[in-house]
Order: C-alpha cells, then structure tokens, then sequence
C-alpha cells in the first residue's frame, strides 16, 4: 500500500526530531541541523504540493492511520484529513518551519544544547501539523496540547536563567486554563452529538440549533455552550485578552522560538480551531458576538501596549496578540476566508519581523533594549531593508487598485468584511464600533511599526551599535529572504483565492459558504476600504516626526502622560491583579496547607509522628541494655517478683 503524501508531510518532522534528539550524540550538532533542515525543507515542499491538489484540483480524503480508542459508543482513530483547509495550514506551518530551522543553524552556532533544540523545533511542527491534520476534536487535542508542551521545552530551553523557567512555567499554566475549556467543549460535544468526529459534528450542527441545556434553572442552547468552552481554549492559545499574559514573557526563549510560535504556529491554533469548527459557530450566535468583542478589544489594547515596549522582541510580540484581534474579529461575523487570509499572509511578515529582531540581537551581542541601538540602518542595510517590509506589510501600506503589501489587502479584507461582509448574527452597530476600532487600530500599529524602525536603524547613534555590528551570516539572511518575498507578494497572489473570483473557502470543508468580498464590492463605500491605508501612512508618518528629527518630543508626550505610560507598561495590570487575586492566595494556601497540615498535623501524628515515637521510645529501652551481669540479674529478680505479684492476685480474686 502506497503512503499518501499528507503522511509523509505529517511523518517527516517526527522522524527528524527522534534523529536529532535520540541520536544527537552520535549525529553531533552539524548532523542534527542537516537532518532536521532537509527533513523540514522536503515537508514544505510536500506540502505546497498537497496544498495545490487540495485548492485547484478539489482533493478531499481522509487517511485512516489505526483505531486509537474504543469504548462504548464513544470511538476514535488516527487520521489525517485532506482539504483545503488543512493543506493550506500545513503549508504555511511548514514553509515557516523550514526558513527557521537554516536560520537556527546561525543563531544557535555557539550553543551547546544544538541537537535538543533542532529537536524540540522539529517536534513543535510536528504536533501542530498533526493538529490542523487532524479528523477528530481527540486528535486536534493531543495535537493542541504537543504544542503547548513544546512551548514549554522551547521557552525554557535556557533552563540555567530563571527567567526563562518563570516564563515557561507561565505560559504552560495560562494555556491550561484555556485547554480546560477546549477539554470541556469536546465532552460536550460527545455529550450533544455522540460523536467527536468533525464530519459527524457538522452533517448534525444545524439540526442541534434549538436544542437547549437546562442549567440553574435556565435553558441555555447547547451549541452556544460548546462553542464559548471552545473559544476560551482558542483563548488561551492564541493569546486574547485575558489569557494573554504568557505571550509577552514567552520572548525568553531564543529568536527562533519566538517566530515560530509566533508566526505559524501555536498562537495561530486557536484561529485555526475556531475557523475548523465554522459550522459550529454559524450556529451559535452568542459565541459569534462574543469572538467579536474579545477579538477587537485585544486588537486595540495589544496595539496600545507595543507602543512603550523597550524590548524590540517584546513590540513584535504584543503586535502578534494585536494582529490575532483581526482574525478574530473576521471570524466573529462569518468572514472565515478574510480571517485565514490574514493568518497566512501574517505568518510571512511576523516570521521577517522575529528573524529580522534575531539578526539586530546577534550583532549586539544580545541586547535588546531599543533605547541602546540606533542607526543600524547604516551597518545592516540588508537586514534593515528586509526588517522595513516586514513593517509595512504590517502597517498594511499599498495602493489600492495597484497593489500592495501582503497585510494590505488581508487586513483591509477583514475591515471591509466586519463593516460590510456576510453574515447576520451581528448587528450593524456592533460591526461599526469593530470597524472604528479597528481602524484605529492600524493607525497605532504603524506608529509602533515605524517607532520600531526609526529607534533601531534611524536616528541617532546609540550606545548598542558598536563598531563590530554587520549584517547577520548568510544562512540567517537567506531564511529571511522568502519570507520578504511573501510579505511583498503573498497578499496579490492568494487574495483571488481567499476572498476574491476563486475562493478556496468553502470549496472542499463541510460547512457555509459566503459570498465573496468581490460580490460585495458594489456595495462597500469608497471610504470602508480607504480608512485603513489612510491610518497606516497618518501612522508611519507620526512616527518618523515623532522619533526622527526630534527625538526629544516623545520623552515630553511620555513625561505628560506619566500615569497612562506606566500602566501601559504594566500590561493594564493584568498580570498585577492576577498576582493578587490567584497567584499569591494559591501560594499562601500551599504554604499553610503544606506547613500547617502537613507537616504540624499529618506529619507530626501521622506516620513520621508515630516512626519518631517509636523510634525514641526504643532508644530509651536501649539504655537498660548495657549488657552488665549484675544488671540484667536484677532486672530478672524484679520481673520474677512482679510476676508473683500478678499471680498471687489473680489466685486470690
């Protein structure tokens, strides 16, 4: 029997990362980095095979690996389900994977830990290929939960910094949270359509619209339910707010590691989940609203917090939290294909962004701190250059009816989709308000952008340049150039497809298919589309007047609004009150139930309490045993005597 492709696809980067990890000592560190690169390279191309089948030839299959559970009704298998969905994800997981694994092979040079790491990448693509994979809501969990352990192996791969062990720790228990909810939604699932089977779940979603849970008295519809529990794991894993402290913290792990998780993988599953299972939330209107909101209030919030970042990783981080708030906000009113647009095309740019930062980090030695670099642009041009269309792709700079950057035609999709697109579990002034947001939205996040750029490569020469700063090694530039390229050329390419005359959407995956934002083009308003491009360059534009020719004005907005800066840099003090609230009474209660219950009670009365006793009291008796004659005859004589006592008395009553 021939192996069908989306095995090799899904096979080959398990394969690596054993090579790489089981045999690192005997392949070396140059061993493991050439098994795990040609094996991702291969995989990506692969899969940019599958995904062509899959999205111009209407390629739809199931592979059936082997039963995994059964029991009851209750059943489940290893599969590998083919459509246009899920090959569109394994390319963009795989072409990302494949750019950061030749550029891990120079930033990782002087490392000691190599063959672990090259490992622990290649097992974080393979679990998040086995997710978007996946046949089942089991599968997509076991899938769902690999990448979160891989979080945590590659957040904290410098185990030996305390902060890094903080920081994964973090992002492990923030993620559980959500997947508790991802937990219960597939109970529920079980529980309403006997089935956790994704064909099964959608062939009897419409039917299951109507029917209600009774809890507390009232009668709640139970997709609505199922689909809430599912979002707050999309959550936790995308990092919206509320959930989203982990993502900030997760920067500790190497440059490498931040793309990745950041570009194409983790953070982009809870997109993913929420866009698989479409045909769940076409029939929970509540839980569509309620994407809408979370996904436009992180948006603004996370585009406020990058704006007073120091940290060049820490900008790119909470800019990802922001552009995850735009798919959201597309899947909150049905606009499935303006969401998954922008997922890929943001895959591009964020990975540039992540890789461009790693080079910046790499010629200073490790520094970070935006404030102690500055006019780089002059001694990485090449770097600066790649890093400069990474932000305008970002910033969504085009020129509509011409062309433009790849966030340009997927975030200005998603705008004109949650103001003007399909959909009717959303009213108008919902839709209006997320529009206005969203715009603003773009407006802070080319001011960031360009604040980025200016404080790195403009400007004033900082304390960080020093005179041995260059561009990064060829084989951390070369990784950085497809990406470039997609962010360039990735948006004009696939926007027929996603929103335009030949949507893949809908073409091959169970469930409803909409119409088309260029079936709505007659009716959009000139200034729907405009808005957004408009915002972005006002925003590139206040960035460069702002950190360009007068440095010093920022510090005068920044002295003015001190108290709106520091809460800012606090995060809004989510991690503030969360500390207060559950970390530091959970440590408190450890601490009491662990001294005061454990070891002043169970403990001191339990079995340790009766072991020392005993122990104590036979220490004692070991001192009559001082093995002198005239001693033990005396002790006999008064047992004998003691003896006769009992026995006179017992005689006599």
């Amino acid at each position: 029997m021939s192996i069908p492709l989306e095995a090799w696809i899904v096979g080959v980067p398990l394969l690596t990362a054993v090579l790489a990890g089981c045999g690192g000592r005997l392949i070396g560190a140059r061993g493991a980095q050439i098994v795990t690169c040609l094996g991702m390279i291969v995989t990506a191309v692969l899969a940019c095979v599958l995904a062509y089948q899959a999205c111009f030839e209407g390629l739809t299959r199931t592979w059936i690996l082997a039963p995994w559970i059964r029991v009851g009704d209750f059943s489940t298998f290893w599969a590998i389900r083919v459509d246009a969905l899920s090959a569109i994800m394994m390319a963009t997981v795989t072409l990302v994977s494949a750019c950061v694994h030749v550029y891990s092979i120079g930033y990782m040079a002087h490392d000691s830990g190599v063959p672990r790491f090259m490992a622990y990448l290649s097992l974080f693509t393979f679990f998040m290929l086995l997710l978007v994979g996946a046949d089942d809501l089991m599968q997509m969990f076991v899938g769902w939960e690999g990448v979160g352990l891989c979080s945590y192996l590659l957040i904290g791969f410098w185990y030996h910094k305390d902060s890094a062990c903080a920081a994964a720790i973090k992002a492990f228990l923030v993620n559980r949270v959500g997947d508790i909810g991802f937990a219960l939604g597939i109970m529920a699932c079980f529980a309403v359509f006997r089935s956790v089977r994704l064909g099964d779940i959608f062939a009897s979603a419409a039917s299951m619209r109507h029917f209600a849970l009774n809890m507390g008295g009232m009668e709640i519809p139970a997709l609505t339910v199922i689909c809430i529990l599912l979002f707050l794991g999309a959550m936790g894993k995308s990092a919206q707010l509320g959930l989203h402290t982990w993502l900030p913290d997760a920067m500790e792990g190497p440059t490498p590691v931040s793309a990745l998780i950041h570009a194409a993988t983790m953070v982009t599953a809870g997109v993913f989940m929420v866009a698989r299972l479409s045909p769940l939330f076409e029939q929970a209107p509540v839980a569509q609203n309620l994407v809408l909101i979370v996904g436009t209030l992180t948006a603004i919030l996370a585009a406020t917090m990058a704006l007073v970042q120091t940290d060049i990783k820490r900008v790119i981080a909470y800019s990802t939290m922001s552009q995850l708030g735009y798919m959201f906000m597309a899947l909150g009113v049905s606009a499935y294909g303006a969401g998954m647009f922008h997922l890929v095309t943001h895959a591009f740019f964020k990975a540039l962004l992540f890789l461009g930062a790693g080079a910046v980090i790499h010629a200073l030695n490790g520094e970070q701190d935006l404030r102690r670099m500055g006019g780089l642009g002059r001694s990485m041009r090449i770097t600066c250059g790649l890093m400069g269309v990474g932000v305008l792709a970002l910033a969504g700079i085009g020129v509509p009816g011409l062309g433009g950057f790849a966030g340009f035609y997927s975030k200005e999709a998603i705008l004109q989709m949650v103001v003007w697109g399909p959909g009717d579990s959303v009213g108008f002034g919902l839709r209006l308000a997320a529009y206005v947001i969203g715009v603003l939205t773009a407006l802070l996040t080319a001011i960031y952008g360009g604040r980025l750029m200016m404080l790195a490569f403009y400007g004033a020469k900082g304390r960080g340049e020093a005179s041995h700063a260059h561009d990064a090694p060829a084989v951390m530039l070369w990784p950085m150039i497809p990406l470039g390229l997609g962010a360039v050329l990735a948006g004009w390419a696939l926007e027929p497809f996603f929103v335009g005359k030949h949507p893949v959407w809908g073409k091959t995956l169970i469930g409803p298919v909409h119409d088309t934002l260029l079936a709505a083009h007659d009716h959009i308003p000139l200034w729907v589309g405009g808005l957004p491009l408009l915002a972005g360059l006002l925003g590139l534009a206040l960035a460069f007047v702002l950190y360009g020719p007068r440095p010093e004005w920022p510090q005068r907005i920044l002295a003015r609004f001190a108290g709106v800066h520091r809460l800012l840099l606090r995060g809004y003090g989510f991690d503030d009150a969360y500390q207060a609230l559950i970390v530091s009474p959970c440590l408190r209660l450890g601490r009491m139930l662990w001294h005061g219950i454990d070891q002043d009670i169970i403990d001191r009365f339990g079995p340790e309490g009766v072991a020392t006793r005993v122990n104590a009291m036979g220490t004692r008796f070991a001192a009559f045993h001082r093995g002198l004659i005239g001693q033990q005859a005396m002790v006999m004589i008064f047992g004998v005597i003691l003896c006769l006592i009992l026995v006179e008395f017992w005689v006599r009553r």
